[in-house]
C-alpha cells in the first residue's frame, strides 16, 4: 500500500483530530495512526464511531477523561519484580483504572446494541475495583499515606505527634529559662530535630548542639542537651514510620503487580475510548459522517469539505469578527462528485484560483480519513478500500535536486505509476504543466490514460485544451469544472459536472492587479480560436447556470404550491371540527331534552309498577341514544358516510317542494332525525309532537323531512328489504330480527324480550324469532304468556321445522 500523506497534509489532519482527545493516549494514538490494511479493524474503527453515537444519542451514554496522565511509566515499574511504586504513581494507576471501570459498567448494559465497544472493556475484570478501593483507602489524593492505611502507622503516628508534644512543651520551658538570651520563643526544626533560636551573643548562656545560623548570623538554633534523647527518640519513631510507609507501599504495588493484565487492559482500553471519542467529538464540530467502505469501488461525496480549509475559514472569520475588519464570507463552498468502474475519470477545468486543487485535495484527504477510521465532513460518504492513494499537486522544484518544475512533476509521476495498486485513486494538478501546452497537453493525456488502464480512479485538473476535449469525447469520463462569476469577475468554488470550464486567466490576471494596457494587449494577441473556444466555453457556463437558476425557482414554487394546499387542507380540517362539535351539541340538546320530556311523563303517572318499568324503559332508551349519538358522531366524521346537517333538506329532493320550501302540517307523514316516519299530531311554533309507533316525541320542525310516500308503502318498503331479517335501527345500523335467549333466566328473559320488541317494532320490521330452546319448557312458556299480553303482537306460534321449530317462536308485529 502507498499513499502520499505528505503532499494530502494527512499529519495536520490528525492533528486537527487529536485537539479533541483528553488524554496523553489518546493523542499518541493519533500520532501513531495510519490507513489501515485490515478491512477487518477498518470496519471495527468505523462502528465503534457510530455506536459511540449511537448510545450517547439515544440512552446518553457517555464518558469523560479529562485530568488523566499517562501511566505508561508506572505500568513499566510494575514489571519489574521487587519494585514498589511512588503514592503518585500508584494514584495515576488508579485514575485510569477507575475510569476505565466507570466506561465498563456504562456500556454493559448496552453491550447488545454496542458489540464493538463492549469488546474493548469487557476484558476488564470487576475484581480490579477491590484493589483500587484499596489505593484509594489508603492514599490521600496528594499523595500521602493516610494514618488509617495500617494499625501500625496509625499507632507510630500517634507516638510520634505525643513525642513532639513532649519536645515541644521541654524547649518551650528551656526558652523561659534561658530568658533575654532567646532571639524569638518559637520552636522551630533544623536538620529535621527540635531546636531553640538563640542570641549569637548569648550562645554559652544555653548549652546544646548547635545546628546552623541565621541567614544574618544574629541568630544561632541550638539544641539543648535536655532535649537531645527526646530528639532521638523522635527520629527513632520517624524512621519506624518510613519503614511501614514502604512496607505498605510496597503491598499495594504488589496487588497491583498481581493484577497487571487487567491493568494493562484498563489502560488500553482508555485510550482506545478517548480515541474514539475524540473521533466522534471532530465529527460533531465538523458535521462529519460515518463513511460507508464500497465494495464496487464506487467513490461519492455529496456536499464534501476539506476539513483543514474549514478549520482556517473559521479561524479567519473568528479574527474577523474581533477586528470588524471584514464582511467576507468565510464559508466554505461543499463539493458533490463521485467515480465508479464505468466512469473512473473525471477531469477538471475552469478559472484559475476558482477551487480545483481543493477538489483534488479533498477527495484525496477525505479519502485517506476514511480508509484510516475517522469520520468525514460530508453529509454522505461512500469510499472505496483503496490500496493507494496518490497525488502529485503542487510544485516539487527543487534546486539542491537538480529538479525543475516539469521534472520533479514528471520524477513524482514516475513513481506514482510505479506505486499504484488497484483498488488505486490518482490525483494530477495541472497534468503535464511546465513545458510546451502542445506536448504538455499530449503527454497528461497518455498520463491519465496509463493510470486508467492499470484500474486507478483519476482526478485530473487542467488548462489544457487536448484534455479537455479528450474528457468531451469519451462518455466514460466525467467533464467537471469551477464556476466563474463573469458578473463579479470572481470564482464561487461551486464544482460544475458535466461540462469544461474557461480558464479565464486574463480575467484572474486583471483582477490581482496587471495594468490595462497590459490586459488589452494579451487579448489582442490571443489565437481566435481559442478566444472563440474560451467565449463558447463561457456561454455553456453560462447558459447552464441559468438552467440550474430555474430550475432552482420552479423547486421553489412547487414547495410554496404545496405549501399553500397544505394550509388549505388544515383549514377545511379545523372547519370540520368545528361542525363536529356543532352537531355533537345538538345531539346532546336532544337527549337531554327526550330526559327531561320522559321524566315529566313519569311524574304523571301513579301506578308505581307501571312506573317503575317504565323509568328501566327510560333508562334504557336513554342508554341507546347516547350509543345513537356516538355512532352518529363517527358516522359524521366518516367521508364515506357523511350525512347532511341537521334542518339542511337537499333542494330537489322527494321531501321539498320546487322552491324548496318544507310543507308541514297536523297529520303530515314525516321522517324524524333518527330516521323512524311518524305522524304530525301538533305545531307549536318551531317544535312539533310526532307520533313514532307508540311513543310521541317533540323535535324541531327544521330537523324534520317530509315523507312523500304513503305510511303503508314506507312499511312495504321497509318490509321487503327485511327480508333477510335485518332492519334499520334509529343510529343508522341494522339490527338482528331474532333474539337468542338460552341460558337466560326468566327475569333476564322480561327484560331482553320487552327492549327488543320495542325496537323491532319501532324499526317497522314485521316479524321476529325468538329463540329459547326446548329444555324444560319453562323459558317457552313465559315467552309465549309474554307476547299474549303485547298491543303490537299481532300473532305467534312456533317456528317452522328449518327455522328452530318448537325450540323457536316466530311473532308478527302489528302494521
Amino acid at each position: 500500500m502507498s499513499f502520499s500523506l505528505d503532499i494530502l497534509e494527512y499529519s495536520k489532519l490528525l492533528e486537527l483530530v487529536s485537539r479533541h482527545a483528553q488524554t496523553p493516549m489518546g493523542v499518541g494514538r493519533f500520532a501513531d495512526l495510519r490507513p489501515t490494511e485490515s478491512r477487518i479493524k477498518l470496519h471495527n474503527a468505523l462502528t465503534a464511531i457510530s455506536e459511540t453515537i449511537s448510545i450517547n444519542e439515544e440512552k446518553q451514554i457517555s464518558w469523560s477523561f479529562s485530568g488523566l496522565e499517562d501511566p505508561s511509566d508506572a505500568v513499566a515499574i510494575l514489571k519489574i519484580q521487587n519494585a514498589a511504586l511512588e503514592p503518585n504513581l500508584m494514584l495515576e494507576i488508579a485514575r485510569v483504572c477507575t475510569q476505565a471501570l466507570f466506561a465498563r459498567s456504562s456500556i454493559q448494559p448496552e453491550k447488545e446494541a454496542a458489540p464493538t465497544l463492549w469488546q474493548i472493556v469487557e476484558h476488564i475484570p470487576p475484581t480490579l475495583l477491590a484493589v483500587i478501593d484499596q489505593i484509594n483507602k489508603k492514599l490521600l489524593p496528594g499523595g500521602e499515606i493516610d494514618d488509617s492505611a495500617s494499625p501500625e502507622l496509625a499507632k507510630l503516628r500517634r507516638e510520634i505527634n505525643a513525642q513532639k508534644g513532649r519536645l515541644t512543651k521541654s524547649l518551650e520551658s528551656a526558652m523561659r529559662a534561658a530568658g533575654n538570651a532567646i532571639q524569638d520563643e518559637i520552636v522551630t526544626v533544623r536538620n529535621d530535630r527540635f531546636v531553640i533560636p538563640v542570641k549569637t551573643d548569648f550562645r554559652g548562656k544555653v548549652i546544646g548542639v548547635a545546628h546552623g545560623f541565621s541567614s544574618s548570623g544574629s541568630t544561632v538554633f541550638v539544641e539543648p542537651l535536655e532535649a537531645i534523647e527526646a530528639n532521638n527518640e523522635l527520629q527513632n519513631l520517624k524512621g519506624k514510620e518510613e519503614r511501614e510507609i514502604a512496607r505498605i507501599l510496597f503491598a499495594l504495588t504488589e496487588s497491583l503487580r498481581e493484577q497487571l493484565p487487567a491493568v494493562e487492559a484498563a489502560v488500553d482500553a482508555v485510550a482506545e475510548l478517548d480515541f474514539i471519542k475524540a473521533k466522534v467529538e471532530f465529527a460533531r464540530k465538523f458535521k462529519a459522517v460515518v463513511p460507508e467502505i464500497a465494495d464496487d469501488e464506487t467513490l461519492y461525496l455529496t456536499d464534501a469539505r476539506h476539513p483543514l480549509l474549514e478549520e482556517n475559514l473559521k479561524v479567519l472569520a473568528a479574527s474577523r469578527q474581533q477586528l470588524a475588519a471584514s464582511n467576507s464570507s468565510s464559508e466554505i463552498v461543499p463539493s458533490t462528485f463521485g467515480l465508479s468502474r464505468e466512469h473512473a475519470i473525471m477531469i477538471i477545468s475552469g478559472a484559475n484560483a476558482g477551487g480545483k486543487t481543493v477538489v483534488l485535495k479533498t477527495a484525496g484527504l477525505l479519502s485517506l480519513m476514511a480508509i484510516s477510521g475517522l469520520p468525514v465532513p460530508a453529509t454522505a460518504a461512500r469510499i472505496p478500500f483503496y490500496r493507494s492513494i496518490l497525488a502529485d499537486i503542487g510544485d516539487h522544484q527543487s534546486l539542491s535536486a537538480n529538479l525543475s518544475t516539469f521534472s520533479s512533476h514528471m520524477s513524482n509521476i514516475a513513481g506514482m505509476i510505479r506505486e499504484c495498486q488497484p483498488p488505486s485513486l490518482v490525483l494530477l494538478d495541472e497534468a503535464g504543466t511546465g513545458t510546451d501546452p502542445e506536448e504538455g497537453s499530449a503527454l497528461g493525456v497518455a498520463i491519465v490514460d496509463h493510470f486508467r488502464s492499470k484500474g486507478a480512479q483519476v482526478i485530473a485538473s487542467t488548462h489544457y485544451r487536448g484534455l479537455k476535449m479528450y474528457a468531451a469525447n469519451d462518455e466514460s469520463i466525467i467533464n467537471a469544472s469551477v464556476e466563474f462569476d463573469d458578473k463579479t469577475l470572481q470564482p464561487t468554488y461551486k464544482l460544475l459536472l458535466g461540462l469544461a470550464g474557461a480558464s479565464s486567466g486574463i480575467e484572474i490576471a486583471r483582477r490581482f492587479g496587471i495594468e490595462q494596457s497590459v490586459i488589452d494587449s494579451a487579448r489582442e494577441n490571443l489565437d481566435i480560436s481559442a478566444q472563440e473556444a474560451e467565449d463558447y466555453l463561457k456561454k455553456l457556463q453560462t447558459e447552464t447556470k441559468i438552467a440550474t437558476d430555474l430550475r432552482i425557482a420552479l423547486e421553489e414554487e412547487r414547495e410554496a404550491v404545496a405549501l399553500k394546499y397544505g394550509s388549505l387542507e388544515v383549514e377545511a380540517v379545523k372547519k370540520e371540527k368545528a361542525r363536529k362539535k356543532e352537531f355533537e351539541s345538538e345531539l346532546a340538546n336532544a337527549i337531554d331534552e327526550f330526559d327531561r320530556q320522559s321524566k315529566a311523563f313519569l311524574q304523571t303517572l301513579e301506578d308505581k309498577a307501571l312506573k317503575n318499568k317504565l323509568e328501566k324503559e327510560r333508562q334504557s332508551r336513554k342508554a341507546e341514544l347516547n350509543r345513537a349519538v356516538i355512532a352518529k358522531v363517527a358516522e359524521a366524521g366518516s367521508p364515506r358516510r357523511r350525512m347532511p346537517e341537521r334542518g339542511a333538506i337537499p333542494t330537489g329532493s322527494p321531501f321539498t317542494t320546487a322552491q324548496g320550501e318544507t310543507i308541514l302540517a297536523i297529520g303530515s307523514k314525516v321522517i324524524t332525525s333518527f330516521g323512524n316516519i311518524g305522524t304530525i299530531e301538533r305545531l307549536d311554533k318551531e317544535v312539533a309532537e310526532v307520533l313514532v309507533g307508540g311513543m310521541r316525541l317533540r323535535e324541531k320542525i327544521v330537523n324534520l323531512q317530509l315523507a312523500e310516500q304513503p305510511v303503508a308503502e314506507a312499511r312495504t318498503t321497509v318490509r321487503e328489504s327485511s327480508t333477510s331479517g335485518l332492519s334499520r335501527n334509529i343510529d343508522g345500523y341494522d339490527i338482528p330480527a331474532e333474539l337468542n335467549l338460552i341460558g337466560k333466566t326468566t327475569a333476564d328473559a322480561e327484560y331482553e324480550i320487552d327492549r327488543f320488541l320495542d325496537e323491532a317494532y319501532m324499526s317497522s320490521l314485521p316479524r321476529v324469532r325468538i329463540i329459547h330452546g326446548f329444555g324444560t319448557g319453562a323459558l317457552k312458556n313465559y315467552v309465549h304468556h309474554f307476547l299474549r299480553g303485547l298491543a303490537h303482537v299481532a300473532k305467534y306460534g312456533f317456528a317452522p321445522s328449518d327455522q328452530g321449530g318448537n325450540g323457536a317462536t316466530i311473532a308478527e308485529l302489528k302494521g
